[in-house]
Parts: C-alpha cells; structure tokens; sequence
C-alpha cells in the first residue's frame, strides 16, 4: 500500500490489509485529527482497505 501523510510530507509504503481505523493505529496516528482518502473519497474507520491502494492521510484543520 502507498501512503502519504500530509502532515509530515512523507510518503510510505507499507503491507497493510484491514480497516481504515486499524491503519491508523498501525502508522500511530490519532482517527480525530486527519482525514483518510483514496482515489478522492473520504473513507470511514470502518471502511476496509488492501495493499493495492493509493492512501492520503491528511491533517484535520479547524479554527476559530
């Protein structure tokens, strides 16, 4: 799988199959503060995924 964390202006690639909130948990990433997309659509934590993907992680922005 290809992964590009926005935050850290970083690409990997890594061997992961499963859910979206099982991928974050494996790069160490908090679910409340990014975004997972691929090929442009938001995915859910719930949402599987596979090595074949293109993921984007990006970072959530909020002001005030």
């Amino acid at each position: 799988m290809r992964v590009f964390i926005e935050r850290e202006k970083r690409r990997k690639n890594i061997s992961y199959s499963g859910t979206v909130s099982g991928l974050l948990k494996k790069l160490s990433l908090n679910s409340e503060t990014v975004l997972v997309v691929r090929n442009e659509f938001l995915l859910s934590s719930d949402e599987l995924v596979s090595n074949r993907d293109s993921i984007r992680i990006l970072s959530v922005i909020s002001g005030g």
